[in-house]
């Protein structure tokens, strides 16, 4: 690198959890003379989130769909860049005790489900498909929640219960505590739990079918004040994650692309949550999906 190039340097500290989409950025595949990375290992990656918006610990993290939702809510000093860290078809993620009876969306009512967080992104994943979808009233289920939001200003909604301190959310479906659980990351593979939507393969083909877009969970936040102060930092930022993920041959051949890039291919998801968060009351107002951008991030595209 000449010593030109150097001096232009701009040294930013990010946070990613480990992905192939990641590899190619964190083990130095994937470089660039205008902006260095100085990655920092928060595991599990939620809780970097918590760190993002409560202390702005990072110039660019990723972020979950949500907690930005609720970020730009209560005017947090970020802007969101149209980059997919983390998506998936969330219907196989509600899980219940097969050896104490069945459970389908048609009759969740007033039963007690467990999610930890309200405001978890999985969770209002599939509350929201559980309410456009199967028609569940989302009020006359009993909702149990283990952790606040990350946002620390968000109580959760009047109804909505809190789980004993220590409790164990599997532990509570397995011994009948609980009717059913969201679960967000790691899913549990144990036998007795099955879907509360049935067969979630098939219900989530028919859903991308319908809307024609992946759920996403995580996608990455900057500070405001970096995409005001430097905007080319900011697309070097967009590329080099890009570029990771291009190295890593996503999305295969023929197959969904799960972590879109740019904000035409975010958009779509973008909408769907932004309208569930607000039937939730996770957030006081729907959020037209260029809202969620700036001048700089909103013109990137894949």
């Amino acid at each position: 690198m000449s010593t030109v190039a150097a001096e232009k340097l701009k040294t930013l500290v990010g946070c990613f959890g480990n992905y192939p989409q990641t590899a190619a950025l964190k083990n130095g595949s994937v470089t660039s003379d205008r902006v260095a990375l100085r990655l920092i290992d928060v595991n599990p990656i939620y809780k970097s989130f918590f760190m993002m918006v409560r202390e702005l610990k990072f110039d660019v993290c990723e972020i979950a769909l949500v907690t930005y939702l609720q970020a730009k809510a209560f005017g947090k000093p970020l802007t969101l860049l149209p980059a997919t860290m983390m998506g998936r078809f969330q219907h196989g993620t509600m899980l219940y005790n097969a050896e104490r009876g069945t459970v389908t969306p048609k009759n969740l009512a007033g039963r007690r489900v467990g999610v930890r967080s309200f405001a978890q992104t999985t969770g209002c994943w599939i509350r929201g498909i559980l309410w456009k979808d199967y028609g569940v009233d989302l009020a006359t289920v009993n909702w149990v929640t283990f952790e606040d939001a990350h946002i620390a200003e968000f109580r959760d909604p009047p109804g909505v219960e809190r789980a004993p301190e220590g409790k164990d959310m599997t532990r509570m479906v397995l011994d009948g505590e609980l009717d059913a659980a969201i679960f967000g990351t790691v899913v549990p593979t144990d036998p007795r739990l099955r879907s509360v939507i049935p067969d979630p393969d098939g219900a989530a083909q028919a859903w991308y079918a319908k809307y024609r877009t992946v759920p996403i969970n995580h996608m990455v936040a900057i500070k405001a004040s970096l995409s005001q102060s430097d905007p080319g930092a900011v697309r070097e930022i967009f590329r080099m994650l890009h570029e990771s993920k291009k190295a890593a041959g996503l999305p295969k051949p023929g197959a969904i692309d799960t972590i879109p890039f740019g904000l035409d291919n975010v958009k779509p998801a973008l909408d769907l949550m932004s309208s569930y968060a607000l039937e939730m009351k996770i957030i006081p107002r729907r959020y037209a999906v260029e809202e969620l951008f700036d001048d700089v991030t909103r013109a990137l595209q894949a």
